[in-house]
């Protein structure tokens, strides 16, 4: 080979190297852009709504947290961390409408004390009543504002004659997911050291509609109410088969926020109806377990016909079980498998 074409040969070498590596390292810095940090808002920490508060949202630790927002957007109104006390929030009530992530303002909020504090935190037709509790029946203190629970009413059935032989012991559940306002006199939820303080009460004020209000008043004359704490899951549980069942409807073309709105205003709303009870009888074999019949005092029956003596037959009381069958004016003693 001549060294004319050996040059050529190795120019062409050198091209080809260096197209490949140029190549290379085009596609290797296309293939590996650099990634963009996002852009923090930069500013103070401003209390904002982790979820949907409406009306009558009584606040909590779990429904407002501070987060920065950016500094041009900050108003006056905002609650800004560092100067605004979270511990005396807890309890306070929404008087406005508040979406989630949306800056709670000062004028939002209504604080135990200040005047229509209750009325602030009912919902659109509701009443407040007060039912006296004990330790016993108030859960050991662990209810607070805020919290739902069902009442249930203990009561002693006693016979036609007025006696406690014949008594029925029974309790039932007559409201199902009520509110809780307020426990004695106290709106508001007491944390130490971040723990929440557990206090007796001697009474709790609860969120009913008009007609429970009444019933609730009767109950009270009746028997024993006794409170039954509410699983935060239960209210979701009950809202998904409401929803299933037609029972809440939200309109088509219902924005977020009223629908956020409607949903929160039937997971507050207390259920009346479908009752459970239980008797003596499904606790223990010695209890009744329906109400017996009044009871009938053992007596001797005079037979119409006398004896050859010439005196009475006094006929033995019936044994066994017995009941009584009036005609007309006429009420007589049966003995039940008597031919």
């Amino acid at each position: 080979m001549d060294k004319k074409k050996l040059m050529l040969l190795l120019g062409a070498l050198v091209v080809a190297i260096g197209t490949a590596m140029a190549a290379r390292t085009l596609f290797a810095g296309a293939s590996a852009p650099q990634a963009e940090a996002a852009q923090v808002p930069q500013g103070p920490k401003v209390l904002v709504a982790q979820r949907a508060l409406p009306v009558g949202t009584i606040i909590t630790a779990d429904s407002i947290s501070f987060q920065a927002w950016p500094k041009e957007m900050v108003q006056d109104a905002y609650f800004i961390d560092g100067e605004a006390d979270m511990n005396k929030l807890l309890g306070t009530v929404v008087r406005y409408p508040v979406t989630a992530g949306q800056p709670v303002t000062q004028g939002a909020l209504v604080s135990p004390g200040d005047r229509g504090f209750l009325a602030a935190a009912l919902g659109p037709g509701m009443r407040a009543v007060t039912i006296p509790v004990s330790q016993k029946t108030g859960v050991a203190g662990f209810v607070f504002p805020g919290d739902h629970v069902d009442l249930v009413l203990t009561q002693t059935v006693r016979g036609d004659d007025g006696g406690s032989s014949g008594a029925l012991k029974a309790a039932e559940t007559i409201l199902r997911n009520v509110r809780v306002l307020a426990t004695d006199q106290s709106t508001e939820t007491e944390i130490v050291e971040g723990k929440t303080v557990v206090r007796g009460f001697r009474s709790i004020t609860v969120e009913v509609t008009p007609k429970i209000a009444e019933k609730v008043a009767v109950a009270q004359t009746i028997g024993t109410i006794s409170l039954a704490l509410r699983s935060l899951a239960d209210n979701q549980t009950e809202l998904d088969q409401a929803i299933a069942s037609g029972t809440v409807k939200v309109p088509a073309g219902a924005t977020k926020e009223q629908e956020e709105k409607l949903l929160g205003q039937a997971m507050n709303r207390p259920i009346d109806g479908a009752t459970s009870f239980v008797t003596g009888g499904d606790v223990s074999r010695f209890q009744r377990r329906t109400l017996a019949p009044a009871s009938i005092a053992p007596r001797a029956v005079a037979a119409s016909a006398p004896s050859s003596a010439g005196a009475s037959v006094i006929a033995a009381a019936p044994q066994g079980p017995v009941v009584r069958v009036t005609r007309g004016k006429n009420t007589s003693v049966e003995q039940v498998g008597r031919r």
